[in-house]
């Protein structure tokens, strides 16, 4: 898996100040160059994840998706992801490997 470029433009304004405003909820037991995200489709599960995987593509579609389900107001108070938590751990398996 290589990194695309072009997708990593596509990080709009709106995009940057919400990641920005995660980031200053809660930091306290977030490493840094870390976020803290919710995984899971009815029960969260929180999960600390390098800022890094944000700019990879795979990462994006999650981030898309979160945005479609939730748009800007996260039950959680920090980033949600709708999916299987099985399949953010394969991802981001992935992700450290690479």
């Amino acid at each position: 898996m290589g990194f695309h470029f072009p997708s990593m433009i596509n990080i709009n304004t709106k995009q940057i100040q919400k990641f920005q405003s995660l980031l200053s909820r809660n930091q306290s037991d977030v490493p840094k160059g870390h976020l803290a995200v919710y995984v899971g489709e009815f029960q969260k599960k929180r999960y600390v994840v390098p800022i890094s995987y944000l700019n990879h593509p795979a990462f994006q579609d999650l981030l898309r998706q979160a945005e479609e389900e939730f748009g800007f107001d996260h039950p959680m108070g920090g980033l949600t992801f709708p999916c299987k938590e099985e399949a953010f751990i394969n991802l981001t398996t992935q992700l450290s490997v690479s």
